[in-house]
């Protein structure tokens, strides 16, 4: 879901109300004045329609009177933008927000390193773009999922310095290993590293952070759990060492895990990063689907 009414900015939606029931594609067509049909088809199958905050790619999607129709005004960059390694999910003056694959480093960490920043300064300067990409926060390498990268320095800083108040919620989505047996949780202890830099949890202060995830059980098997979890704190591999505290690691996690490894990854996903915009003040919501790599093990 993204919410954003900063008119003549890059990633910016024009807003609709729907009238009549009617196919999504003939009410694109009818309404959306000097657009072409291709490309209107190309907005659709990027992602660039949302349907009551949700996106939808299907052009057949029967819309309901009164249904809330966004239609994404980023189309020049985002047709520009092409990387296996990840996704621009919105962009504007200040930061973009990009979808990260699995193998992928926030930023670079030895020569030659595969990372989002420099895939981002490398787009930055074909699109003549005169910034570069900083960090607001990270991902492990083999943690897929939303990031937000701020385009200067300023904006950065202000993530930075009121990161809890401007971040309001972020979720990721986990297969864990075994069948876990409360539908919900918190999980609240203390996360330090040792000499090894291997994250450990304590439940009485140990020098460490103090660390606190709520989770909740979307599906489960006898074999799986689909989870979801809530940061309240953002610590080095907190989830990970919190689901292992469960006693039921994410699966394919060769640090923290027991050697359940279903689909070849570690399967974890950030699928949801909401947040105030630190300059427009204005409230981003960005949703992505959960892999379907993950899903196909609850059929």
């Amino acid at each position: 879901m993204i919410k954003n009414n900063d008119n003549g900015k890059q990633g910016d939606y024009d807003h609709f109300v729907v009238a009549d029931d009617k196919p999504l594609l003939e009410w694109l067509l009818e309404n959306l004045k000097g657009e072409s049909k291709s490309k209107i088809k190309a907005t659709l199958k990027g992602h660039g329609i949302l349907v009551n905050g949700k996106k939808t790619t299907q052009f057949d999607h029967l819309l309901k009177k009164g249904d809330k129709l966004s239609v994404s005004r980023s189309k020049k960059n985002n047709e520009r933008f092409r990387s296996r390694h990840l996704k621009l999910v919105y962009e504007d003056r200040y930061l973009v927000v990009v979808e990260k694959n699995v193998g992928v480093l926030s930023m670079a960490a030895g020569h030659g390193s595969m990372n989002v920043k420099s895939i981002l300064d490398d787009y930055f300067r074909q699109t003549r773009q005169k910034c570069t990409a900083h960090v607001v926060h990270r991902l492990d390498r083999d943690t897929s999922g939303l990031m937000i990268y701020a385009k200067d320095m300023q904006t950065g800083q202000m993530f930075e310095s009121d990161w809890h108040n401007i971040v309001y919620d972020r979720r990721y989505v986990a297969v864990v290993s075994g069948e876990v047996e409360d539908d919900e949780g918190t999980i609240a202890n203390w996360l330090k590293d040792n000499k090894a830099y291997v994250t450990f949890s304590s439940p009485v202060d140990n020098g460490g952070k103090y660390a606190v995830t709520h989770f909740h059980v979307l599906d489960r098997t006898t074999e799986h759990s689909l989870v979801e979890f809530r940061l309240e704190t953002g610590r080095k591999n907190q989830i990970r060492v919190h689901s292992a505290d469960m006693g039921h690691p994410v699966c394919g996690d060769t640090k923290y895990g027991n050697g359940d490894d279903p689909v070849g990854r570690l399967c974890l996903h950030a699928y949801l990063l909401c947040f105030v915009h630190p300059v427009t003040h204005r409230r981003v919501e960005f949703e992505t689907p959960i892999p379907s790599a993950f899903r196909k093990l609850f059929k």
